[in-house]
């Protein structure tokens, strides 16, 4: 009888691979803590989250000017929003960061581009991939329902946009069919990568183990997880105020709260880390024999 509780209180394990990760139960109250351990990260590693993340808010600026060059204001709440399909990936070296501040180790800007040496740093790429096209979906997506509500015909300017929206039915159903398509793809996407990228690049493991942990965590605790994927959509669209310089903050303060999160959410990782094997550097007095290891091991 004092089995099952047991296992239900400390995790569960997937029951045709006894060697899968074990998932947590987690608390509402785990999102503060992740928060707080996050920004405990940023503070003490502020110039490296800051120079990491300055392409968020160029990146943002970029594209609010395109959107209003071309006439397609509405576009500007999804790209806000979409930030939250891709953010996962884009935080890769915030992981990294956060996983050796948690090691004690020195941790310098440049100690986040170690993750291009992970050995699944490829399944990382493929899942950021996956992700971007799940973000170029959803924009195209967004468009479509616009034209739907309201035509072709632009707005103006922001007030008479914001006057359309907020005041006639087609803005009623505008906001209505669009947050509930938006609620589907962060769904999918939330699902999919709460906690992938952080365990690919503490456990090596590959693409496809790690989406399927993360929706075990996912579906384990639906409450915890929505509520944190309402806490990242709230402040992702706090961070686009003003002009999308806030995400220099939130986003990584987000990165760094994830690590914390995906920590809670699994038991630790039993299995030795992989280390890449260091750098060997030559001689130029030993070309062209040094490109022939072979050769050069006779020496």
């Amino acid at each position: 009888m004092a089995t099952p509780l047991t296992t239900i209180q400390h995790g569960t394990s997937s029951a045709a691979d006894p060697a899968a990760p074990v998932v947590r139960k987690l608390h509402l109250d785990d999102i503060g803590t992740a928060l707080r351990n996050g920004l405990e990260d940023f503070k003490a590693m502020p110039s490296h989250a800051v120079v990491l993340c300055i392409i968020y808010p160029v990146l943002g600026l970029v594209l609010a000017r395109m959107v209003l060059g071309y006439s397609v204001m509405p576009l500007l709440f999804p790209l806000a929003t979409g930030f939250a399909l891709v953010g996962p990936f884009a935080a890769i070296g915030l992981y990294e960061m956060s996983r050796r501040r948690e090691l004690g180790e020195e941790v310098s800007a440049w100690h986040a581009f170690k993750v291009l040496r992970s050995p699944s740093f490829s399944g990382m790429l493929g899942l950021g991939v996956l992700l971007l096209a799940l973000f170029v979906t959803w924009i195209a997506t967004a468009q479509a329902i616009y034209v739907w509500t309201f035509g072709n015909a632009p707005a103006a300017t922001i007030p008479d946009f914001v006057s359309r929206v907020l005041t006639t039915p087609e803005g009623w159903s505008l906001i209505v069919v669009g947050c509930g398509v938006g609620f589907l793809f962060a769904l999918v996407a939330l699902c999919v990568s709460v906690i992938s990228f952080p365990m690919m690049l503490d456990r090596h493991t590959s693409a496809m183990d790690a989406m399927v942990t993360s929706m075990r965590v996912a579906a384990a605790n639906p409450v915890v997880i929505a509520a944190w994927g309402f806490v990242v959509a709230a402040l992702l669209l706090l961070g686009t105020i003003p002009f999308f310089l806030g995400l220099a903050v939130v986003v990584p303060l987000l990165g760094h709260a994830t690590w914390h999160l995906y920590r809670m959410a699994l038991e630790p990782n039993s299995q030795p880390r992989y280390e890449p094997p260091p750098k060997v550097y030559h001689s130029a007095a030993e070309f062209p024999v040094s490109l022939f290891p072979w050769a050069r091991d006779k020496h």
